[in-house]
């Protein structure tokens, strides 16, 4: 299972939840069934490189990936857009291993859902104290440009008199 596909919800009785990576997923270049991409078209469409596509594979951050009869790769809408959640959980700052550990967990199932939310959550603490550091720095950022934007109105103030 990927982190994209549907499962029985809880909220009403034949309602389904989606464990959705970013809302909304993005628009993909072709439709489900006929999205069979080469890794040059992936690297186009997502701005990573082969070698780091390869490198996912081989650590397990992507789950197998299907090939063609002649071996080539063939992603899927799917592989898209778990990279984009990988995409995602980059920008965080989140470490490769805990990467790895989160794709290991969904393709654990249902089961792991305890241990990947607790991921998840630190991972968010993690960001929401990076986010008010950003901000604290920004704030001292925006003292000093108005700091010398006062102090260059007065040097031109001086020059005119």
């Amino acid at each position: 299972m990927t982190v994209m596909q549907n499962t029985a919800g809880t909220l009403a009785p034949n309602a389904t939840r989606t464990d959705i990576c970013s809302a909304p997923p993005p628009r993909h270049p072709r439709p489900d069934g006929e999205d069979h991409y080469t890794i040059s078209e992936v690297v186009a469409f997502t701005g990573l490189t082969a070698h780091t596509l390869r490198w996912y594979e081989r650590i397990g951050l992507m789950s197998h990936i299907d090939r063609s009869h002649t071996g080539q790769r063939r992603y899927t809408n799917r592989d898209l857009d778990w990279l984009d959640f990988v995409g995602k959980l980059r920008m965080t700052g989140m470490p490769v291993a805990d990467m790895v550990r989160y794709a290991e967990l969904v393709r654990e199932g249902e089961g792991t859902y305890p241990d990947r939310r607790e991921l998840l959550e630190s991972t968010r603490r993690d960001v929401l104290t990076r986010i008010t550091e950003l901000q604290d720095t920004l704030a001292v950022l925006d003292r000093k440009i108005s700091f010398y934007g006062d102090a260059g109105r007065s040097r031109e103030g001086e020059r005119t008199r």
